[in-house]
């Protein structure tokens, strides 16, 4: 079954860069923006990931909870958040199992050579789990202010 707006978004129950237990239903009652990016430390996911930090205050008084997802390991992460003072959990998927389930890992192209990776894709989950919007290529410079809009806020 696919993604889509409108319907419940895929329960999940992963590990974020602490090790630490979490999963959709620890967000109930709460909006939430679960954005998926390829790689840590890299130009264009550091760039939207910084976006986030900057504007996680904002979203934060909006009562949206931001959560990121990638392939990396715990250890990447913390690197991440540490080198960025990131300010938001980010989930280890390196299993994949995430990526799979919201669809955001297939086949990708880049100067012709083809691999497998990951969509940049934001979920904005409302408070009761359903699909609000899917943002399927973010503007990562203005990610923050992208996530606020779909929500209406």
């Amino acid at each position: 079954m696919a993604v889509q707006e409108g319907k419940k978004a895929p329960s999940f129950k992963a590990i974020d860069q602490d090790g630490q237990s979490i999963q959709l239903s620890d967000f109930k009652g709460k909006k939430l923006a679960l954005y998926f990016y390829p790689k840590d430390d890299t130009s264009t996911c550091t760039v939207q990931a910084c976006n986030l930090r900057d504007g996680f205050k904002s979203l934060s008084k909006k009562g949206i909870e931001v959560i990121g997802v990638s392939p990396d390991d715990e250890v990447s992460h913390k690197k991440f958040i540490s080198k960025h003072k990131l300010p938001f959990r980010i989930i280890a998927d390196t299993k994949k199992k995430l990526v799979e389930q919201y669809g955001v890992w297939g086949e990708k192209q880049l100067y012709g050579n083809k691999y497998m990776g990951v969509f940049r894709t934001t979920f904005l989950i409302d408070e009761n789990g359903k699909i609000l919007k899917i943002i399927t290529k973010p503007k990562v410079k203005e990610h923050a202010a992208e996530i606020a809009a779909g929500f209406g806020l």
